[in-house]
């Protein structure tokens, strides 16, 4: 089956094409181009968006849930629920992502979490159009105590080759994402091993000075977890690690840009410093985001909603930012241009965790997932796998 797209404008996104014209064959894109300088295909139906903007489907590589759903707890069977959810917030592909929590339970988490993601592989026609697990981002349980957030104390662990072979293998190797402190006896070993598993290692919730991040690079990090959150604070004497972060250009890394997080003007300095390339949106969302507030569950942990903050005891507890709104509030809170922002969360993110051949990307051979969006970063409607126009 094949299909063309156009609307007033397409985001690549490192080019903006002007009246665009999309063709979509079995799921895949098949030609990205300009209608003055090549016709639809012969009996191609043609779908056209107007005066809207056509970009890659949002690629959130950092989320515990959402729509009431926490995804440590959730059967294989309800998460088409928070695929549709996510899919109105133009997010594509997501990362489940885990917290600290006990290692049977973990693992179990993890199993199921495998199943979901070898389900969504081969969406078939009948399938509803949602977004679709990606892989699994371990948040834990390698984290340092002193800035642990609202992970429990008790489910840290000091990382070891054979609790990460364990949880790889729980995951049936799904894992692409690991959150590790760096400067915890053990980390160099499990850095350098998962990063010879290909797994994109982020370095956060960590103390590190900054040789110490440094050194982490070395091994095979190459990301940071929520720049600013959970870090050690940077000094203009001891940067320690978000002068890292901030400075080396071998990293990408990623802000959760809600307005609670982080300041706006921090937001302005973390994108100076990292730039269109390097840097990187995601939502940190629970199973909150989307419903009203209340007492929800962030893994093992309970977590008080009111007025758009997530707390636990005080301490910031996740989001229920929606990746849209991420990317609104990025032009709000920058000079950055709507096409800036897209690309931090579709090729930026993809292209961190080593998907980016097929995914945040609106090219030739790519999985045809994307969104339609209004001028201002709305999302008007998504399309995953050529299917939901």
């Amino acid at each position: 089956m094949k299909t063309a797209f156009t609307a007033a404008r397409l985001y690549t996104p490192v080019e903006e094409i002007q009246n665009p014209l999309l063709v979509v064959e079995d799921g895949r894109i098949s030609a990205v181009s300009s209608r003055a300088t090549k016709e639809v295909p012969a009996r191609t139906p043609l779908v056209d968006f107007g005066d809207a903007v056509l970009a890659p489907g949002f690629v959130d590589i950092h989320m515990h849930g959402g729509a009431g759903l926490d995804l440590m707890r959730a059967m294989p069977t309800e998460l088409p629920r928070l695929g549709e959810f996510l899919t109105a917030h133009g997010v594509t592909g997501y990362f489940a992502t885990t917290v600290a929590a006990p290692l049977d339970a973990t693992c179990a988490a993890l199993g199921r979490l495998a199943d979901s993601i070898e389900a969504a592989a081969t969406p078939a026609n009948g399938d509803p159009v949602q977004a679709r697990p990606l892989g699994i981002h371990l948040e834990g349980p390698f984290l340092s105590h002193k800035r642990r957030g609202v992970h429990p104390p008790e489910n840290l662990l000091a990382p070891t080759l054979e609790i990460f072979d364990r949880l790889w293998q729980a995951a049936r190797g799904h894992v692409r994402m690991l959150t590790i402190a760096p400067e915890i006896p053990g980390a160099m070993e499990v850095i350098a091993e998962a990063a010879k598993r290909k797994v994109c290692v982020s370095i956060g919730h960590s103390d590190a000075e900054m040789p110490v991040a440094q050194a982490a690079v070395k091994a095979g990090a190459r990301h940071a977890t929520h720049t600013f959150n959970a870090m050690r604070p940077l000094d203009h004497r001891d940067p320690g690690i978000i002068g890292e972060v901030l400075s080396d250009d071998r990293l990408s890394a990623d802000i959760i840009v809600d307005g609670i997080h982080l300041a706006p003007a921090v937001v302005k300095l973390f994108l100076r410093a990292k730039g269109r390339e390097r840097a990187v949106l995601i939502t940190d969302a629970i199973s909150a985001t989307g419903m009203p507030d209340g007492r929800y569950q962030l893994g093992p942990i309970e977590v008080d909603v009111k007025d758009g903050k997530c707390t636990s005891n005080g301490s910031l507890a996740g989001s229920v930012l929606t990746m849209d709104r991420a990317v609104r509030n990025v032009t709000k809170f920058s000079n950055w241009s709507l096409r800036d922002a897209v690309q931090a969360a579709t090729l930026n993110p993809a292209r961190a965790v080593g998907l980016s051949a097929h995914h945040g990307i609106l090219a030739k051979g790519a999985v045809a997932d994307f969104t339609v969006l209004g001028p201002a970063g709305e999302v008007l409607k998504t399309i995953v796998h050529g299917r939901g126009f």
